[in-house]
């Protein structure tokens, strides 16, 4: 088998990119509808003709990556399914409307922003998921939000900034846990030491929101007011519906599964919905109120497809009317195109040739984090997908790190500083693709006010530079060795 030249296995790259960018010019917010799947298709075609031509690599091949990524992403689209029942759920039920009602009222708009980045935080610490966190929460604070007349790539980048926080930082999630495990260090060793570069960068973060809630013009309270009259006119608001969310926060820290979690908290919130909601019910289901016929058949139609509200109100009937399951099919299309794309990438080699290039410039502490922090956003934009863009890093690096005396929490710490939060930046890749689709806000609107994720990369480096808790064959590294300090 041929090895492919850098040109030649950035190739698929590039011209994903380009087609990416202008779809961005002529598509605009429609890109993720169809154009973006086109546009990964074509890569991957590309990618796949060099390598069955150029570097006589048999088709078979490439399709056994192709499935091996799809086994890996899976789950994530059997959850994306229970993200779409739950949010239907717990709009129709008043879960929602009951929080988005209740943040209004409490929480004074000038620090909206900052108070929805820490309670995302705190949810997503508990959970050990910002893909729930997001899908659940996330949900109610954006259109609550938007009520107070905040843009949403602000509302967007303060929701995910918070959920990526505490997703890092919790010993319950999947990313932490597999970071610490293909670095081979003490999960909570790991945990304590990312927290020397994530609690400065909170600290930061906060700021820029809190900030920001003053600059930003929002609704006058007398619009806000009137809101709130509409929202408790349209849905039975009551603090018991926020049980709910109780329910579901137990079952997380009760370690069941996520699909199950969603599922049980989705069923709970249809089930909530025809005794509390008969109205909203009764605008979508053709049986008689409180019948067994209206019960299966509002809890399957909310749950799958769409359901439409009217109340006499834009903005709530945009929030009342959902999707379901149904709503999460275009992206769960989008998914199935980056799973080929990345497989493709991995089993013809091209990434392998790329990460292999970038060791060679590595002459110090400095320099090794940062490549390694490279390498994780490349195979970010590659392979599409969060937790490729971990192993194939830590794997290829662990040797290094190892060789060189570097504690191993370095390591774990770089890759979840890098692929962890930059993933769901990246159009394409799965964590961009969902948040997109679940907050309705595009990738590249939410992208700029991300300031934890983008930040979060250029910190970690920076720590190093400084030689910051570095340490090297179990003692610390001063500044000037951090620097001078050669890869053998």
């Amino acid at each position: 088998m041929k090895k492919p030249s850098l040109l030649l296995a950035l190739t698929p790259v590039i011209i994903l990119v380009a087609i990416i960018i202008a779809g961005v010019q002529m598509f605009g917010d429609e890109l993720t509808s169809g154009p973006s799947q086109v546009a990964l298709i074509a890569a991957s075609v590309i990618g796949a003709l060099i390598a069955i031509f150029y570097l006589k690599i048999p088709w078979e091949s490439l399709e056994e990556g192709i499935l091996d990524n799809l086994s890996k992403t899976g789950s994530a689209i059997f959850i994306l399914l229970m993200i779409g029942a739950l949010t239907a759920s717990w709009i129709q039920s008043g879960v929602v409307p009951s929080m988005i009602y209740y943040g209004l009222k409490l929480i004074h708009p000038s620090i909206f922003l900052l108070v929805i980045f820490l309670f995302t935080a705190m949810i997503s610490l508990m959970a050990g998921s910002s893909w729930t966190t997001i899908g659940t929460i996330g949900v109610a604070m954006l259109s609550a939000g938007r009520i107070l007349g905040f843009p949403s790539g602000w509302l967007a980048g303060a929701i995910i900034s918070g959920a990526y926080f505490g997703d890092k930082i919790s010993p319950l999630s999947d990313t932490t846990n597999l970071s610490a495990s293909i670095a081979r260090v003490n999960l909570y060793k790991h945990v304590r030491y990312m927290l020397t570069t994530n609690t400065p960068l909170l600290i930061i973060t906060a700021v820029i929101f809190a900030a920001a809630g003053f600059i930003i013009p929002s609704s006058s309270e007398l619009n806000v007011e009137e809101q709130c009259a509409q929202i408790a006119s349209t849905f039975r608001i009551s603090p018991w519906l926020l049980l709910i969310p109780g329910f579901t926060i137990f079952l997380i820290f009760k370690k069941v599964s996520p699909f199950l979690t969603l599922f049980l908290s989705a069923i709970l919130g249809a089930v909530i919905a025809f005794f509390v909601q008969p109205d909203i019910i009764a605008q979508f289901s053709p049986y008689p109120v409180r019948s067994v016929h209206t019960f299966v058949y509002a809890t399957l139609k909310m749950l799958s497809s769409d359901v439409t509200i009217s109340t006499g109100n834009s903005m709530l009937d945009g929030l009342a009317s959902t999707n379901g399951m149904a709503g999460m099919l275009n992206t769960i299309w989008l998914i199935l195109c980056v799973v080929a794309f990345g497989g493709i990438m991995e089993a013809a080699g091209f990434i392998k040739v790329v990460t292999e290039r970038m060791v060679r410039y590595m002459h110090g502490a400095v320099s090794l984090v940062s490549s390694t922090v490279g390498t994780c956003m490349f195979c970010n934009l590659t392979l599409s997908d969060q937790y490729m863009s971990i192993i194939i890093p830590g794997k290829m690096f662990s040797k290094i790190y190892e060789d060189e005396g570097f504690e191993p929490e370095l390591l774990s710490r770089s890759l979840q500083d890098s692929a962890t939060v930059t993933s769901v930046l990246v159009p394409w890749n799965t964590c961009g693709v969902v948040q997109s689709s679940v907050l309705g806000v595009p990738t590249l609107a939410y992208l700029p006010y991300c300031f934890f994720n983008l930040l979060s990369p250029i910190v970690t480096i920076l720590a190093t530079a400084f030689g910051y808790k570095l340490m090297r064959h179990g003692k610390p590294v001063r500044k000037n060795k951090a620097r001078k300090h050669r890869i053998k």
